[in-house]
């Protein structure tokens, strides 16, 4: 019997399971080993990717075990996806266009100019671009970076900037290129909701876990996310119109806008002199998600199909090759059509198919269940569910268009998680009883259930040692048998911190680049979302920032401080608004609303109860917390009236996130 910490091997249940998944899909099949390894240039001759301080940032060996035949502990198609996404090294698309495959969760694309070369998607960490930089000029020479292009505003394509281009190369005429709205999105997303999406990432990506058939395989869309330095490099060019041309170093582009597909922000690339097209992570080799297992908007299937449609009527009879920022290409103008054609039926067969039942009346579960691919799309290896599922995209298409409740009176108001959990173990028997059935259904290989019922275990008694182990095999088995590599992560991390306790969140990306991005609105806007609010119920204090030299900077960007040079706070209500003006009196557009509570009208101006004339960046260092309060009276320049601790105050009253919260217990 292995340790109560230690994994254990595929039961015989999961095991006949992947076998027969062999039986289901043509493994024969190998044009996609052969489309993963064409164009091979070589590798890098070190495994491991090292920080500045040593660390190990990403190791391009860590997968080598997946050269060995399928074990019964992973999903056969999920081991034949990873095996095909862990190939590494330089490769030539076409004559003039290269991509740096494996070295991170994303690819990062070289397109050759007249003098130099233009570079896509730059990868997650400095470090691992500059790796990916320095295997490209390795084979191709040593050509300046003469353009920067980010897809879109997901951090796994411009986080690693800085490894290919500075401020000055920038400042010198460096282009940055991307989609209108990216810089925006890409801040908020890493702010607002980041320390719950981050911690939830952690188990997305299994970044805990070993990498071995046991635990991580990979994760479907790439192999993981590397851990290095996260910057980002405002864009000094938008693109704002499906159609518009830009011309870089000699490269001609011709863009098309696809806002709300895959990210709220995000454009497909023609190279007409190539005949190539670039499609960002809008037509990939899986099903890709509509929510993401971290978290995130719900995207827009429906505006997705039909970007992909647009796609293929605008590009698809001139283009001999399409690439993405994720896989490897596909070659031919008739499977480049039948690639695009595919990917768009996939996301609009899931949209209406789950508008058809849920007129039909089915909730969000029971549609997952009743769903089912159409046999040609299955046939199709690029639209397996490795990333993505069938399973939690139609639930959140159900959750885009009627949200999380299902209409039954009986879930409007249901116990939370641990209180539900007591009463469910007390009615079952308690906890000696639910343990005994449950183990009959393991030994029955209905792991499934076990995992819903232990966890009313776990939760109504999170120190109950059997129960946690008996959730952790549970969880452990339904990850061997999971074909997409996010789920086989989410389950056998939980079972991870069921054994051992929390992993906590191995990566960060709300990088000093990414916060000195973010908009003094923006900043207002995350201190309000940080506000204690019952224990802030009764205060009422209000602060004006008063912006030496008028808004500049991220001010001007979002507006806050735009003419007026201030930005008052005001704390009342267990709500923190902010606005600008001399008082608060605070303009239409701003968070103070309206109604008996909302802040003074202009007409009813109140003096704050502290004034503070300071420099942008002073202002930003304390809505960031870089700098404290007390630290402005040593600030030259900075000038106070009125009552400086109502400074400190109000910042009193704002909570911490925690980055390792719990998840799988209570």
């Amino acid at each position: 019997m292995p340790h109560p910490t230690q994994s254990r091997p595929a039961e015989p249940a999961i095991a006949a399971a992947n076998r027969a998944v062999r039986q289901r899909f043509p493994f024969g099949d190998t044009q996609d080993l052969e489309d993963a390894r064409r164009g091979f240039m070589g590798t890098a001759a070190e495994d491991v990717i090292r920080g500045a301080d040593g660390r190990a940032v990403w190791d391009l060996a860590a997968y080598g075990f997946l050269r060995q035949d399928c074990p019964d502990s992973v999903n056969p198609s999920l081991w034949r996806q990873s095996r095909l996404v862990a190939d590494h090294g330089l490769f030539e698309v076409v004559e003039g266009i290269y991509q740096v495959r494996g070295f991170d969760l994303s690819n990062m694309t070289v397109v050759e100019g007249e003098r130099g070369i233009l570079v896509i998607d730059p990868l997650i960490s400095a470090e691992t671009a500059s790796a990916a930089l320095a295997l490209y000029r390795a084979h191709r020479g040593d050509r300046p970076v003469t353009g920067m292009l980010y897809t879109h505003s997901h951090v796994d394509h411009f986080g690693g900037v800085r490894g290919v281009v500075d401020d000055q190369q920038v400042a010198a005429g460096v282009p940055v290129i991307a989609p209108a709205g990216f810089l925006g999105h890409a801040v908020s997303e890493n702010v607002y909701a980041g320390t719950a999406m981050a911690r939830r990432a952690a188990y997305m990506y299994g970044a805990a876990l070993p990498r071995s058939e046991r635990g991580q395989v990979g994760a479907g869309l790439g192999q993981t996310t590397s851990t290095g330095s996260v910057g980002l490099i405002p864009p000094t060019r938008d693109i704002v119109r499906t159609g518009q041309t830009e011309t870089v170093d000699g490269i001609r582009m011709v863009f098309q806008l696809t806002p709300g597909t895959e990210a709220p922000a995000e454009l497909n690339i023609h190279f007409p002199d190539h005949a190539a097209l670039c499609m960002a992570e809008n037509a990939t080799h899986n099903l890709h998600n509509l929510l993401t297992l971290r978290g995130a908007e719900v995207r827009d299937p429906r505006v997705w199909a039909r970007y992909l449609t647009e796609a293929a009527d605008l590009f698809g009879g001139a283009s001999d090759v399409a690439f993405a920022s994720h896989h490897w290409p596909v070659w031919g103008r008739d499977r480049v059509l039948a690639f695009l054609t595919e990917q768009r039926d996939l996301y609009a067969y899931l949209h209406d198919q789950t508008l058809r039942m849920l007129n039909q009346g089915l909730t969000a579960p029971e549609i997952a269940e009743e769903m089912s691919m159409p046999p040609a799309l299955e046939r199709a290896w690029h639209t397996h569910g490795y990333y993505g599922s069938v399973s939690h995209n139609t639930k959140a298409v159900y959750q885009r268009y009627l949200g999380w409740f299902d209409g039954n009176p009986a879930h409007l108001w249901q116990h939370p998680p641990a209180e539900a959990a007591r009463r469910y173990v007390e009615f079952m028997g308690g906890a000696d009883e639910v343990l005994r059935r449950a183990r009959k259904s393991y030994e029955a290989g209905d792991f499934r259930w076990v995992v819903q019922v232990v966890d009313h275990l776990v939760f109504a008694e999170p120190g109950n040692a059997e129960a946690r182990t008996l959730q952790a095999d549970a969880l452990e088995q339904l990850g061997y048998g999971s074909e997409n590599g996010t789920w086989r992560n989410f389950y056998l991390t939980g079972a991870l911190e069921l054994r051992r306790g929390p992993v906590g969140t191995p990566t960060v990306t709300t990088s000093p680049d990414l916060l000195r991005a973010l908009t003094v609105e923006q900043l207002c806007d995350a201190l309000a979302i940080r506000v204690d609010g019952p224990r802030s119920w009764d205060a009422d204090i209000s602060v004006r920032f008063d912006l030496k030299g008028g808004a500049k900077g991220g001010a001007s960007k979002g507006g806050v401080g735009k003419g007026s040079g201030s930005v008052t706070l005001r704390l009342r209500n267990g709500v923190l608004t902010h606005g600008t003006g001399p008082g608060p009196d605070f303009r239409p557009g701003s968070r103070s609303g309206s109604g008996p509570h909302a802040a003074p009208g202009p007409h009813a101006a109140l003096e704050p109860d502290v004034a503070i004339a300071l420099d942008e960046d002073t202002l930003r260092g304390l809505l960031l917390g870089t700098t404290a309060p007390g630290e402005l009276y040593d600030r030259p320049g900075v000038e106070i009236t009125g009552d400086p601790a109502a400074l400190t105050a109000l910042l009193g009253h704002l909570d911490t996130p925690d980055p390792d919260f719990v998840i799988v217990t209570p």
